[in-house]
């Protein structure tokens, strides 16, 4: 259950702090600030929360009346279901701010989107994923920054790598991490039969100062000329980057920028989002809280997704949803699947909290 009334006091004590001019010298100042800024947004939904439980009061005795007319009674027992339908909305919408602003708060992630089974189609399919999550992030607000990227002949990626930056990306982004099948007749099939792709995508959180720290020594960074698909030159001077961890043997390539020292500096970026990731993946084990309350395995060779183009089709594998809203959902409207498995993801966790404490 929401306490709704310890939001609304949080909210009035960071107000009365944040009045005080003495706190911009406070080392937690923008802390504070960005804490204010998102309970603002919970407080208005609170009171548009109560706004609609006083209507509701008011429809209930309205029916219950016996001196009320039959006419305002009709009209009452119509308004109530509406009235009591954006009551759970609203309560919905606060339950998952809080649940995306706890999940990870304030941590942006880096996306790797490769191609896997299925030769050109799937290449062509890594490129409609990334024009989903593009979408997705514009409707979010999101800044998006590609990072690295390797085309093929008919404009498809081999792999893309780009960062999202935002309120909520890990939250609502984390679930992509897994296998994502696409079945449809590609348009290299002469013969109209339908075929089955694949395209793998890894969520990496991207790393802060204090989270990983690589020495010099333990880097090798090879540089050399950067090509387009088919060959094609892309400058000509070596400032393509093949950046090699040695105690791990993590190799990251950047080829994007004109500029090598650029280029570094990305595919450092992706070093240490990589890094921080197989660190989570060796440590997650021993979370079990997280694991009774994780959706599917985390694996990245778990099949999660399938599109089937010609039913118009999205469905999940790991909560057995499935959709007709394929047109939609490829071109940005994530949320439909998203909202879905963070609900699940909360029951779980709430399952787990409850199985703890028996």
């Amino acid at each position: 259950m929401i306490d709704y009334r310890k939001i609304l006091t949080e909210h009035k004590d960071l107000s009365r702090q944040l009045a005080d001019p003495e706190v911009y010298k406070e080392s937690d100042y923008h802390t504070r600030a960005k804490r204010f800024a998102f309970l603002e947004k919970l407080v208005a939904k609170i009171k548009e929360r109560e706004t609609l439980l006083r209507e509701k009061q008011d429809l209930e005795k309205m029916i219950a009346s016996s001196g009320e007319d039959d006419e305002v009674q009709d009209m009452a027992r119509q308004e109530l279901p509406q009235v009591t339908e954006k009551i759970d909305l609203i309560e919905r919408s606060i339950e998952e701010a809080l649940f995306a602003q706890n999940a990870q708060p304030d941590r942006d992630v880096i996306i790797e989107i490769r191609a896997a089974a299925g030769g050109e189609e799937s290449a062509l399919f890594a490129a409609e994923l990334f024009n989903m999550y593009s979408h997705y992030a514009e409707k979010k607000k999101w800044k998006r920054e590609v990072l690295s990227s390797h085309f093929t002949e008919l404009g498809g990626y081999k792999e893309i790598v780009f960062s999202m930056k935002g309120e909520g990306t890990w939250a609502h982004l984390k679930y992509e991490s897994g296998v994502h099948r696409v079945q449809r007749v590609p348009i290299t099939e002469s013969g109209g039969r339908i075929h089955t792709s694949t395209v793998t995508v890894a969520v990496l959180i991207e790393p802060q100062e204090v989270d990983i720290t690589i020495n010099q020594e333990d880097l090798k960074i090879d540089t050399y000329r950067a090509s387009g698909a088919g060959g094609q030159h892309v400058n000509r001077t070596d400032s393509a980057v093949r950046m090699t961890h040695l105690p791990t043997g993590l190799v990251v390539t950047c080829q994007d920028e004109r500029s090598q020292i650029k280029n570094r500096e990305k595919a450092l970026r992706v070093l240490k989002a990589r890094l921080l990731d197989k660190r989570e993946q060796e440590n997650r084990a021993h979370v079990t809280q997280q694991r009774r309350g994780q959706i599917g395995t985390g694996e990245r060779s778990e099949k999660i997704r399938t599109y089937n183009f010609p039913e118009r089709r999205v469905t999940d594998h790991r909560i057995n949803l499935t959709l007709y809203k394929l047109d939609l959902i490829i071109t940005g409207e994530l949320d439909f699947v998203v909202k879905e498995l963070m609900a699940v993801e909360r029951r779980k966790i709430y399952e787990a909290q409850e199985l703890d404490k028996t």
